[in-house]
């Protein structure tokens, strides 16, 4: 079965590009088969236990939900693909077949990567997820689209190949090509002879994917300027390949994890901070709605690899910064994707995105206000929404082994003192990176307050109304967005 979640949707591309058959409508109806497909497999037990034999390019592979990961990976894959594609507006027909098939061949790649076995599979199918994303940036993109396409090109590019010499050294080393041989080889006693060099390429790689800082001025000017789907399925669900990748490797060297990526620990929780606090800075000062939340999506990414030291710094002994860095992949996903569907909504309404332009939207299309202001609630970690789980899980696991500096204390000073005396770098950072609660706060509750509160501005005059698919692409993430925040999924 697990096999048909990648044919299906190259068989509506296909349809789409040589049949000619209408774009939207032909995705749509891919994604909700695909969606009720990885339902049946995902809800039974035995489909995720075993896995099929598929190939790529002609090599054999193993599609698997079994792998640490991999379900709720593939769910959110599944889930933004339908939004994705219902919310689709292109500029015209022939527009419409291209971003259908961009959008299909970005999700297949996506969940061909999160269910590969073979390592080399999992590589070449985030790949091949990349080129249609360039290619709609440089011929559909906002801006300056060329200049922005041809450098995510570039860094995207240098960041695939160091990822490429790191699994091969990783992959040689170790004597296995697939996950599971890894697993084996890690329980059999085989561990690579040059770990720090190894995980200091698949950080860099994996990293630069992730827009960890300072690789990531990429990342924001490309979500900013992709077409609506592409930004959502980008930002939602392709940029967690790298985190997925680091998650994976991590949890199948289990307690020697610290062996291979404790060497880069601390320099990684000064990297990560950049993403929260710089990042977050630099997004306060944003005058465009899509600037504003590419920079956000990269500024949250530092709490996921917040999670990923506390992991390594317990040696794999720390099951709740797993937890929280999963919780948090899949709400981000959806919180990200259903922000950036809302701005193309923003956008076909008022034919502009500058925050100073607009205001009193709210007036016009109460709806949009209150599916904006859900998933910026979203963002921002209020309880009951889906990122408040994974924040705050990830919030715990950093203090997962601690224990003060000493118990004895002789006033409050001497109780402060003992306090930070315990503290270690994971601690210290977690500290200075929930600053980015606060500044989450602030550009979001600022950007809804510029655009859908105050006097009807002449921008915001031009709205009319929203399609029924415009309302039910957004209600669809909503949904997920307050059900993952009042039942967090546990099927990891």
């Amino acid at each position: 079965m697990l096999i048909w979640l990648i044919l299906v949707p190259v068989i509506a591309a296909a349809c789409i590009g040589l049949l000619k058959t209408p774009g939207r409508l032909t995705a749509l109806i891919s994604a909700i088969i695909t969606l009720a497909l990885g339902a049946a497999a995902i809800l039974c037990p035995e489909c995720c236990a075993e896995s099929c034999t598929g190939t790529f390019l002609g090599m054999p592979t193993q599609f698997t939900l079994a792998l640490p990961l991999s379900r709720i990976m593939v769910v959110l894959a599944l889930l933004v693909t339908v939004a994705a594609v219902a919310g689709m507006k292109a500029p015209s027909k022939d527009a419409e077949r291209s971003w259908a098939i961009s959008a299909l061949l970005i999700s297949t790649g996506a969940i061909g990567a999160f269910m590969s076995d073979n390592i080399v599979a999992f590589y070449g199918f985030h790949e091949l997820a990349l080129i249609p994303t360039f290619i709609m940036i440089g011929c559909y993109g906002r801006g300056s689209r060329r200049t922005i396409a041809w450098t995510a090109t570039i860094y995207l590019g240098l960041a695939s190949m160091v990822l490429l010499a790191g699994l091969l050294l990783l992959c040689v080393q170790m004597h296995a090509w697939t996950f599971s041989g890894l697993y084996a080889s890690v329980q059999a006693g085989i561990m690579p002879s040059t770990p720090c060099l190894i995980a200091g390429l698949l950080l860099a790689g994996f990293g630069t994917l992730v827009s960890l800082f300072p690789f990531h001025t990429w990342a924001a000017p490309a979500y900013a300027s992709a077409p609506t789907p592409i930004a959502m399925l980008h930002a939602g669900v392709l940029k967690k390949f790298g985190l997925y990748g680091l998650f994976t490797l991590a949890a199948i060297f289990g307690p020697k994890c610290g062996e291979i990526f404790g060497c880069w620990n601390n320099v990684l929780l000064v990297l990560l901070l950049g993403n929260v606090l710089w990042v977050g800075y630099v997004t306060i000062s944003q005058t465009r709605l899509d600037d504003m939340l590419g920079n956000s999506s990269v500024m949250h990414m530092g709490y996921i690899f917040l999670a990923f030291a506390a992991y390594i710094a317990m040696n794999g002994n720390n099951e709740l910064a797993f937890q929280g860095a999963a919780l948090l992949m899949l709400a981000h996903g959806l919180t990200i994707a259903l922000l950036f569907l809302l701005t193309g909504q923003i956008e076909q309404q008022t034919r502009t995105l500058e925050l100073d332009s607009m205001g009193g939207l709210a007036t016009k299309l109460p709806l949009l206000g209150f599916l904006f202001g859900l998933a910026g609630m979203a963002s921002i970690g209020l309880p009951l929404l889906a990122n408040f789980a994974g924040e705050f899980t990830i919030f715990v696991s950093c203090f997962a082994g601690w224990t003060p500096g000493s118990t004895e204390c002789t006033g409050m000073l001497s109780c402060i003192s003992n306090l930070f005396a315990g503290l270690g770098p994971v601690q210290l950072a977690l500290l200075f990176a929930l600053w980015g609660l606060v500044i989450s706060a602030i550009y979001m509750l600022r950007a809804f307050r510029r655009i859908f509160e105050g006097e009807v501005g002449r921008a915001s005059a031009r709205a009319t109304r929203l399609s029924w698919l415009d309302i039910a692409a957004a209600v669809f993430l909503a949904f997920f967005i307050v059900l993952f925040g009042i039942l967090p999924p546990t099927c990891l």
